[in-house]
């Protein structure tokens, strides 16, 4: 168990999943929580890493930083997101390692599961065939952090875990037009659309994949849970365990949102995978349950979009 004064760094703080990491270390009354922006300390750097390390010596790490995007973002740029992922990650793990860090958590993403895993996903398909090509950089660069953490562990007796999270949304998500993931992308469009009173809004493809959708404040939730619960070489899946279509998803934005005018699809536009639902059963076996329902996750989700007209601009 973490004590409440450890000294704890979060890295990627501002980041949707680090920021909510943040907010619930300080919910439960951990006091020495410790974290650097970009601009203090660029991670990519490993001279910079190591010395943050050799200086701060940080008893806990939880790696949530990362460069992530939607479809587009990560198909028109994958050495980016593979060079910049796989040596942030790296830095991080290593220095954490070199500098006697009790235990560390790594943040990857549901994407490093293969493209047509049997449905759910349990976290024992990892590697057993091929992966999604849109997003296949990103996976690899989080599939080699795991299995680093993984590899410490067996070497070198650490005790560093990872945990898969599903789609999330929540506070401080990225809102940008083309850069968002599917859910803030609506709420933007959907917003806009209401406000600009259009007729109707065009979706990509036919709405028929189905997704899984996890608030973040959850997934911390879960991270500080495991952080303090569980020790392993294998990842753990951070879900609800519930899906719906990205058709049943739209019109629950809309209705979220009060707009009222009609959905199309752009049969044209790519799906994406068909379906990815995980495996929970791990997490609830070890006694944790998601909270927030989907519906009242996007209401919340909507309140912060809102309230962040820089959000809005990203």
């Amino acid at each position: 168990m973490m004590e409440k004064n450890a000294k704890i760094y979060v890295a990627g703080h501002r980041g949707m999943v680090g920021s909510a990491i943040v907010r619930e270390l300080n919910r439960q009354g951990y006091t020495n929580i410790i974290t650097r922006t970009h601009s203090e300390l660029d991670l990519c750097r490993q001279q910079e890493v190591e010395e943050f390390f050799a200086k701060e010596k940080p008893e806990y790490v939880f790696l949530a930083a990362a460069k992530v995007g939607g479809i587009v973002a990560n198909s028109e740029a994958l050495a980016d997101f593979m060079y910049y992922n796989m040596t942030l990650e790296m830095n991080v793990i290593h220095s954490a390692w070199q500098n006697g860090c009790k235990k560390l958590e790594f943040l990857g993403s549901s994407c490093i599961y293969p493209r047509m895993a049997p449905q759910p996903m349990k976290e024992s398909c990892l590697l057993t065939s091929e992966l999604e090509k849109t997003n296949e950089a990103y996976a690899l660069a989080k599939i080699s952090g795991l299995k680093y953490c993984e590899f410490l562990n067996k070497q070198y007796g650490t005790d560093y875990i990872s945990v898969m999270p599903t789609n999330l949304y929540g506070p401080n998500d990225n809102y940008h037009p083309t850069h968002s993931h599917v859910l803030p992308a609506l709420i933007r469009r959907f917003h806009e659309a209401k406000e600009q009173k259009l007729p109707s809004v065009t979706c990509w493809g036919d709405g028929s994949p189905l997704r899984e959708f996890l608030y973040v404040d959850d997934l911390a939730n879960l991270c500080v849970f495991l952080m303090n619960n569980y020790s392993g070489d294998e990842t753990v899946n951070a879900g609800t365990g519930k899906e719906l279509t990205i058709k049943e998803l739209t019109e629950l934005v809309a209705k979220v949102i009060g707009y009222e005018g009609e959905i199309l699809w752009d049969t044209s536009k790519p799906n994406g995978t068909p379906r990815k639902l995980l495996d929970v059963s791990k997490a609830e076996k070890l006694g944790w349950h998601y909270m927030t329902e989907l519906e009242d996750g996007i209401r919340l989700s909507y309140e912060d979009f809102l309230n962040n007209p820089m959000r809005a601009e990203r």
